[in-house]
Formats: C-alpha cells, structure tokens, sequence
C-alpha cells in the first residue's frame, strides 16, 4: 500500500528508532530501527487508524 498521506520521519536518540509521524492522523505514528522499517510499519498502522476510525464512525481524517 502506498498511503498519500505526509510523513514526518526522525531519528530519535531517546529511542534509537526512526519515529514517522502523520499529522493528518491525529497520534498515527510508527518506529524502527531503519528508515525503511519505519516507513514500512507506520504503512500498516495508518490503515488500522483509518480502519478504527470507521469502525467509531468517526471521519477518516481528523
């Protein structure tokens, strides 16, 4: 799945994890201890935020 959506990726010292964050997804974000993973796994947990979201009949977009 390629998400549209942007992506706001980080290394964190506290962590030693990359952090991608999607602000249009209110608290969506994912690590890993690679950019790609990090990509990979937030790929995973936008679709479960959208999927959640729905399931709430909240918009997808908050």
């Amino acid at each position: 799945m390629q998400s549209r959506y942007e992506l706001i990726i980080y290394w964190s010292d506290d962590d030693q994890c990359f952090i991608v964050e999607v602000p249009e997804l209110q608290g969506c974000m994912a690590d890993g201890s690679t950019y790609q993973e990090a990509v990979k796994n937030v790929e995973v947990i936008i679709q479960e935020w959208i999927e959640t979201a729905r399931q709430l009949g909240r918009p997808p977009h908050m």
